[in-house]
């Protein structure tokens, strides 16, 4: 298919391409492989903050903090468990890391709370561009599926609880390789998942960190900068950014 009929499909679906906004530094002088496949950060497709929704409710007026501190030792458990040859799967590891950031905010959660709490990660809303953009890239024949830090079953509820498990050509999580992003290990599964060359699979980041990861195993690399945060000061950069996945379409057809 050629890259003016991808464009036709894909601003079909709802209005997707709009005004495109894509920015930053494009492919390598010389052309950029055919793209077969794309690889998401689940984040690039479901809202993260529904878990600081979910959380409200449990600590009233302290959700955005404890959030945070979550958030931040999640990163640093699942990284030291790779580090140190520990590894435990997200799941565990987000548990635990609630249990730091409660406690250190001095809540005490109930079991129940607790439960609630860490099944809110796999309770997210997609965002609204979400479905017709995965709809879109199928009709074209692209081979699609999350590359996840996120445990199998996690993966496997949260796309169920949307109705989109059936988009998707895998369901890769890196715990088959016992590791986490931005580990190449994790990144490696893509390939060997939907039998395609990295080169030929666009892998779009939610996180600047996971940009920078992506960017450096080899995949051409889209930072889909939802919240339009600050870049990260790395040596590595995604060859292009952008805000709605309509700017990812452009990217992926150019």
């Amino acid at each position: 298919m050629s890259r003016r009929q991808f464009l036709r499909v894909v601003a079909g679906a709802g209005g997707l391409l709009g005004a495109c906004r894509t920015t930053g530094a494009q492919p390598p002088v010389g052309g950029r492989a055919e793209i077969r496949a794309i690889c998401f950060d689940l984040f690039t497709l479901f809202d993260p903050r529904g878990v600081e929704r979910a959380a409200e409710a449990v600590a009233p007026g302290q959700a955005a903090e404890l959030c945070r501190d979550w958030r931040v030792r999640q990163f640093e458990y699942a990284w030291l468990r790779a580090t140190a040859d520990q590894y435990r799967d997200f799941e565990f590891v987000t548990g635990e890391a609630l249990d730091y950031a409660a406690g250190a905010r001095g809540l005490s959660l109930s079991a129940a709370e607790r439960r609630r709490l860490v099944a809110a990660y796999s309770e997210l809303t997609p965002w609204p561009d979400t479905r017709a953009a995965l709809d879109a890239w199928r009709r074209v024949g692209l081979r699609l599926a999350p590359l996840a830090n996120y445990s199998p079953a996690m993966l496997d509820r949260l796309l169920t609880h949307a109705g989109l498990a059936d988009l998707f050509d895998d369901q890769i999580s890196t715990d088959r390789a016992r590791t986490y992003k931005p580990s190449p290990r994790a990144y490696a599964l893509g390939p060997t998942a939907l039998g395609v060359p990295r080169e030929q699979i666009v892998f779009a980041a939610f996180g600047g960190w996971d940009a920078a990861g992506a960017a450096w195993y080899g995949f051409p690399t889209f930072w889909l900068n939802r919240l339009q945060v600050a870049p990260e000061a790395l040596s590595a950069a995604a060859h292009a950014t952008g805000a709605t996945l309509a700017d990812l379409a452009a990217f992926v057809a150019a």
